[in-house]
């Protein structure tokens, strides 16, 4: 029907009846529409038969026919080239044809006697019977068909183009007023293509623009005029909106081929569809009254939502969507809607702040959030996302951030509340500096609180599990609420390193204390796999102490008491802890300790040789089974001589030891520790025979009462030579604790001058071993000052080594050069003073001298 449809012929050896039916149907059809005289004659119809016969041979070759303006004389699909060629087996009498097979023109106004003037003298139909009668007895064969042009182009017409704009324009103002339009649509179209094929395509195009704009311009009085409630107006302008789309997209599907022909031509020319915006925008949307009237309303209907009242979305959505396709969203809307969302969320975030609590405001500001995603989801424009959302955390989170840490956050880490924790985190994290003043004033709690736990004498009891327990709640949080950020990582790792080192030495020391009591014999509170966990903390905390050389000294002794009174839960544990130790401070940190473990290992063969060399000896010896641990002093801690006065059945024992290890090992000293010994005695009582597991000073004491049954305080100091306190606390453990063998007159806690005591005949207990501990005092300040001492002397030699071998490197140096090599290679904390009192003690023993010209500058003495 249109000059750019095309239709395609299809030869074919075989097709089917009902495709040459439907094929020849749609010609009849088109012919009908475009003729004015009668229905199409049956020479035409015989000719269509005829042609949907021969098409039949060929299958193979497909060519197309298109009607151009220039009306060949052969079908509706016409072409313009005079010289075509088809490989066809047969023409078609196509649309247009009058009762001789003949062509006539597409315009029904035009006369027949006009055209045939200009005809050739054989007729399409009569040319092609004849063809097909001359060709038909070869089926298949391929002949050339040659199509002519008119001679002379068809002229419109008069009056055609007045007509016709003059019914085009009935139409548009139809669709303008909402009325019925008296033409088909069809028709309309094919007018319009009419119109744009004969060059008056430009004159169409103005004359739609013109009554297009008056229609506009006769509208705007509707939304200037008088005073109308803002939401009337905005259902007002809303539905007028939805009404002059629908029109623009009638009128572009009646002038399509205008807006596919001119308008493409021609670049500086507005699509009909944004002509009918333009015009809009101009005489309506840019109205300042029209505009302002827009978006006040819209303003009011977010705000009345912001409030929690239920609004329209729908229409919201739509009047945005026509200040976004009229290109006027951000001039006219989008600024003013920032700037009212800025007020409101200011002042709220201002007036929350002082009504809600940290964890409620939070939650507030995550609620507005959502909402204005919410908005922007339903209608508001994606481009506003950026800065609306920026608006909102500004003014509810960034102008309140300091606020927000310091009323909320050391309550919800004290509390230890996850989820609020969490979505702290998440919303400082949105806003420019957010995580950076959240992790600076975490550090700040973290070490404000540490310092609580290790400052406090009084807290020393429990400092290291509430370390550990402090320690793995700052962890969970970090991992779980701070999404294991790199940087609150450290810095709660600076914090503990921070805080536990503010107390100089006892961290350290009750660390060591802390690992002794869980790897002590009798911890029944950890399975293996705990005690392995609790274990990797402890070496979490021991990370963060400088005075690792305390810790080491104290961790030694205790170790040395475990090995030596055999109290240790697992040898497993203890080298488990020993390979910790060294992989974090290295070989030389743990060379002592190793060699611990290999004096008990040697203590077992000897022993093991030494029983079976007692073997032949008299019953004297044999009676007592001796174990005797031999110590490489450089590895153990250094354990205070003490004399006492030994009973002939021990030290017998003793000499013949002496003999056989030193026949063994010439050169060597023996020198025995009786305060690390231990015995176990046989006893008997009224109520039967016991066993009792004592230490050697306990075992003393009670084979006295094998000679005397009551003995005064000072008989037994005299018989025995065991130190004064020492003594009282060995009588105490046997007269005053859980298990009295022997009795106390007058009765008491403490053992004072005078007191009397005699074995307790009548002891009962249900065990047959019974175990009495030495009552241990807690380490004295006195022993407590004399670990450190050794610390601090070992420091000297430290320093001292360390400052002849930088001199010896160097020769020369000033001062202050020396003393920051020694802050670089020493290894725990040093004051510049007792550097300083090292330096002048090297130089009074002449390994090193002042330089004459500078005092200031020292020089090895070689």
């Amino acid at each position: 029907m249109s000059s750019s449809k095309k239709y395609k012929y299809e030869t074919a050896t075989e097709i089917q009846q009902t495709d040459t039916e439907n094929f020849n149907n749609r010609f009849r059809k088109n012919a009908d529409y475009f003729s004015t005289g009668p229905s199409t004659s049956a020479a035409a119809t015989k000719g269509r038969t005829a042609l949907g016969q021969q098409n039949t041979n060929n299958k193979n070759n497909n060519n197309t026919m298109q009607r151009s303006s220039s009306n060949s004389s052969i079908t509706t699909n016409n072409t313009s080239n005079s010289n075509n060629q088809f490989t066809q087996s047969g023409g078609a009498a196509g649309n247009g044809s009058d009762a001789n097979g003949e062509r006539r023109s597409n315009f029904s106004m035009l006369e027949t006697s006009n055209v045939n003037e200009h005809r050739s003298s054989i007729t399409t139909s009569s040319h092609f019977n004849k063809m097909g009668t001359q060709n038909a007895t070869k089926p298949g064969d391929v002949k050339k068909i040659v199509i002519k042009n008119f001679k002379v182009k068809p002229t419109l017409p008069e009056n055609y183009s007045e007509s016709t704009c003059q019914k085009l324009e009935e139409a548009v103002v139809a669709i303008q007023l909402s009325k019925p339009i008296k033409y088909i649509l069809e028709e309309l179209y094919q007018a319009v293509e009419n119109m744009c094929s004969h060059k008056m395509d430009a004159q169409l195009y103005t004359k739609l623009k013109d009554l297009t704009e008056a229609h506009v311009k006769r509208n705007v009085e509707t939304f200037t005029g008088g005073s109308m409630d803002k939401l009337v107006f905005l259902k007002k302008i809303n539905n007028w909106w939805l009404s002059y789309c629908q029109q623009m997209i009638m009128m572009r599907s009646i002038f399509l081929y205008l807006d596919r022909t001119y308008v493409l031509q021609n670049p500086t020319v507005h699509s009909i569809w944004d002509m009918g915006l333009d015009l809009f925008r101009t005489h309506i949307a840019l109205n300042s009254l029209v505009q302002k009237r827009t978006v006040e309303g819209l303003l009011m209907l977010i705000e009345k939502e912001r409030n929690g009242d239920a609004v329209d979305r729908a229409l919201l959505k739509s009047l945005i969507r026509m200040l976004c396709d009229l290109q006027i969203y951000v001039s006219a809307f989008e600024d003013k809607f920032l700037v009212a969302t800025r007020q409101l969320y200011q002042a709220e975030g201002q007036r929350k702040m002082q009504e809600l609590d940290v964890p409620e405001y939070l939650q507030h500001v995550e609620k507005r959030l959502n909402e204005e995603n919410q908005r922007l989801l339903h209608y508001l424009d994606s481009s506003t996302k950026y800065p609306l959302i920026y608006t909102v955390e500004k003014e509810l989170i960034a102008e309140h951030l300091t606020q927000i840490l310091q009323k909320g956050l050391d309550t919800l880490l004290e509390e230890n509340r996850l989820s609020d924790l969490t979505l702290l985190y998440s919303l400082l994290n949105r806003v420019k500096n957010g995580t950076a003043e959240l992790c600076g004033n975490f550090n700040g709690y973290i070490k404000k609180k540490g310092r609580t736990i290790v400052i406090d004498p009084e807290k020393d009891k429990n400092m290291v599990q509430d370390l550990l327990d402090f320690k793995d709640k700052m962890d969970v949080i970090v991992r779980t609420c701070f999404e294991h950020n790199e940087k609150f990582t450290n810095s709660l790792r600076e914090a503990f390193e921070f805080f536990i080192n503010q107390r100089a030495n006892k961290p350290a020391e009750l660390i060591a204390k802390y690992v002794d009591m869980k790897l002590r014999a009798g911890n029944k509170e950890a399975t293996e796999e705990e005690l392995e966990q609790i274990l990797d903390k402890i070496m979490v905390l021991f990370r963060f102490i400088h005075g690792k050389d305390v810790f080491e000294a104290f961790y030694k002794k205790d170790l040395a008491k475990r090995l030596l009174v055999g109290k240790s839960a697992s040898v497993d544990a203890e080298k488990s802890m020993l390979s910790k130790l060294k992989q974090e401070c290295g070989g030389g940190f743990t060379s002592k300790l190793e060699g611990m473990f290999k004096d008990m290992e040697l203590s077992r063969d000897i022993n093991i040789a030494f029983k079976q060399y007692v073997v032949n000896m008299d019953g004297e010896v044999t009676s007592i089974d001796l174990t005797v641990n031999i110590l490489t002093m450089g590895y153990w801690p250094t354990y205070p001589l003490t004399e006492v006065n030994m009973p002939t059945q021990l030290v017998k024992p003793q000499q013949v030891f002496n003999k056989f290890y030193l026949a063994k090992h010439s050169g060597r000293k023996l020198q025995w520790q009786p305060t690390l010994g231990n015995c176990v005695l046989k006893a008997r009582f009224d109520g039967g025979p016991k066993e009792l597991l004592v230490s050697l000073f306990q075992a003393l004491v009670l084979l006295l009462f094998n000679e005397k049954d009551n003995l005064a305080f000072e008989e037994i100091l005299a018989a025995t030579n065991i130190e004064d306190g020492e003594l009282r606390r060995t009588l105490q453990s046997l007269a005053c604790g859980r298990a009295r063998v022997i009795s106390k007159e007058p009765k008491g806690r403490e053992v004072e001058d005078g007191d009397q005591f005699h074995y307790n005949n009548e002891f009962t207990n249900k065990l047959f071993r019974i175990k009495i501990n030495q009552i241990q005092m807690k380490e004295t300040t006195e022993e407590q000052k004399a670990t450190e001492e050794r610390v601090f002397q070992d420091r000297q030699y430290q320093i001292d080594a360390a400052i002849v071998r930088i001199m010896k490197m160097r020769k020369t140096l000033s001062h202050n050069l020396l003393i920051t090599e020694l802050f670089n290679q020493l290894t725990f904390p040093v004051k510049p003073a007792d550097l300083k009192k090292r330096i002048e003690s090297l130089i009074d023993r002449d390994y090193m001298e002042r330089d004459k010209d500078n005092q200031n500058q020292y020089n090895y003495v070689a």
